[in-house]
């Protein structure tokens, strides 16, 4: 899995994808992540990336040259498809982070500024993405989001599949209660079926937590789900 991430602040990106089990999976080649610095493609002495839009209004607008500059040299002539994380993109989501997957190679353009010159996201931009509905001061922050998201899925970066395949949303559903020791913390005590040993009976439960628990935090989730005989019983209990 490879990813590039076009940034006016690359260390700070690598940095945070350095560490924790994406720096690991770097490391031991699962995956290639590259922060490229869009300075590095201007071509004054000044190393502009940015100018004020014509019409009038605040802030400043990033130019296109050094985006599609740096662009271009990163794709090699190659079809890559490329993200640029926008609030006024789709929302991302787990199922989107799965596709991301499937394609083995994205590349994601961090703005900034005031926004980016419609001319370049027209002619250079495959997809533009959100994480939702606010504003940052840069993709920066979404970027590594999406590369997070995507790359702990890589085979081998986490310990196995089943890490992240019983997590919130990847079902379709929110994750049911995880509980560690002591077994009594402040005279709260786990939940017996969890001490119990019996797989069967703690796969149901685990299953019926996050059955109520989408039901009661995320409604809109829940209504979108298709439940199964078993599914209901345990609705019933």
């Amino acid at each position: 899995m490879r990813i590039d991430i076009l940034t006016l602040f690359p260390e700070a990106v690598d940095a945070f994808l350095g560490e924790s089990m994406i720096g690991r999976g770097r490391k031991d080649g699962l995956l290639d992540i590259r922060c490229h610095n869009i300075r590095d493609y201007c071509t004054d002495r000044y190393r502009r990336t940015d100018d004020y839009p014509y019409g009038g209004g605040q802030g400043m607008i990033m130019l296109c040259e050094p985006l599609a500059r740096c662009l271009e040299d990163i794709k090699g002539g190659e079809e890559v498809h490329t993200l640029l994380m926008s609030p006024r993109g789709k929302t991302f989501t787990q199922s989107k982070a799965v596709e991301l997957l499937e394609r083995q190679r994205f590349a994601i353009v961090c703005g900034h500024y005031e926004g980016i010159d419609q001319r370049f996201i027209d002619t250079c931009i495959d997809e533009e993405i959100s994480l939702g509905d606010f504003v940052l001061t840069g993709g920066e922050i979404a970027a590594i989001t999406v590369a997070d998201a995507v790359g702990r899925m890589v085979p081998g970066v986490l310990a196995e599949n089943a890490s992240f395949e019983d997590e919130s949303h990847f079902a379709g559903v929110l994750e049911y209660p995880q509980y560690t020791r002591p077994e009594v913390w402040r005279d709260i005590r786990v939940p017996e079926v969890l001490m119990s040993g019996h797989h069967e009976n703690i796969r149901k439960w685990r299953r019926k937590q996050s059955l109520e628990i989408t039901r009661a935090l995320r409604p809109d989730m829940f209504e979108k789900l298709e439940l199964t005989k078993e599914d209901k019983k345990l609705l019933e209990v």
